[in-house]
């Protein structure tokens, strides 16, 4: 037989044997064990859509003073006391004017063009060591806080569903339109990395 005939055979052969145990794996009743169902509240907790107009934000309310202590406790650690990075979490303050630099350096402040989106992305994914375990007040304290230390709102202002979704933010028309039709007409991409200057809110 030749040699290349019996290597096809042998492959196919193992290809039989590999399939064949791994359906024998999972066609039994016996589980993995590993994780859980994940509870109502859990499901409710992440099941949050948030656009750019404000749509899906939740009831809730905080200011920059708030989410300072929330900010330091849950933030800190990773993105340095005041938002300036760490080898462990990226920096958050700073960077404004940056992006059509050789040196961008992408923040809430220089790069995010909406804030309900970092609202939205704090909510979901932060602390890193427990993601979604943040209210929807203290999600919001913690954006009014990363706001006003990127001087895009006041100390005073309250962020809430009505207020978060009209601020603006520096970075706002940095992005274009993604004109490849496989993407959708309303999708954004940074553009050839021009900062415009942000306009008054």
């Amino acid at each position: 037989m030749p040699r290349k005939m019996f290597r096809k055979i042998f492959l196919v052969a193992l290809c039989f044997v590999v399939c064949g145990a791994l359906h024998a794996q999972t066609g039994s009743d016996k589980q993995a064990g590993l994780g859980r169902p994940a509870s109502a509240e859990e499901v409710k907790q992440r099941d949050v859509t948030t656009l750019p107009n404000g749509a899906g934000l939740p009831d809730g309310k905080g200011t920059a003073a708030q989410g300072e202590t929330v900010y330091r406790d849950k933030c800190a650690a990773c993105h340095g006391p005041n938002g300036e990075g760490s080898p462990q979490g990226t920096q958050l303050v700073g960077g404004v004017g940056s992006l059509a630099s050789d040196n961008p350096v992408r923040t809430v402040g220089s790069y995010w063009p909406y804030a309900t989106s970092v609202w939205d992305y704090i909510h979901r994914a932060m602390p890193l060591n427990q993601p979604g375990s943040l209210s929807a007040d203290d999600t919001y304290a913690v954006t009014a806080f990363l706001l006003n230390r990127n001087k895009i709102i006041e100390a005073s202002e309250v962020m809430d569903k009505e207020s978060l979704p009209k601020v603006r933010m520096p970075n706002r028309d940095g992005f274009i339109p993604d004109a490849r039709p496989d993407v959708g007409k309303g999708s954004l991409s940074t553009g050839n990395g021009k900062n415009k200057k942000s306009q008054a809110r």
